[in-house]
């Protein structure tokens, strides 16, 4: 945890959700050595203050930075994409 946020890497197609580490790329480097595809990997930011508002995911990550994907941003991009992150997000949140 960083302050007032908490790195996260979500699985867009496994919904799975990575904690616990210092930076969004060792999540990341977990994941993949754990079975998941780098293309499906996305970063972000939980801000545990804003829980329960649409401030509370942030999509920020410097591994979100994807030209061959057509993200050119450390912003999530692509609006479906930020919305399956929204829907892990509410269920594994929620659980």
């Amino acid at each position: 945890m960083f302050g007032n946020l908490v790195k996260r890497v979500v699985d867009v197609k496994k919904a799975l959700i990575a904690i616990d580490a210092e930076i969004h790329a060792d999540q990341e480097a977990f994941l993949i050595k754990n079975g998941s595809e780098q293309s499906d990997l996305w970063g972000i930011n939980f801000h545990p203050d804003n829980s329960g508002s649409e401030d509370f995911v942030e999509f920020d990550s410097m591994i979100n930075l994807r030209p061959r994907q057509n993200n050119r941003s450390r912003s999530v991009e692509d609006l479906e994409i930020r919305k399956r992150i929204q829907e892990i997000v509410n269920e594994c949140v929620a659980k």
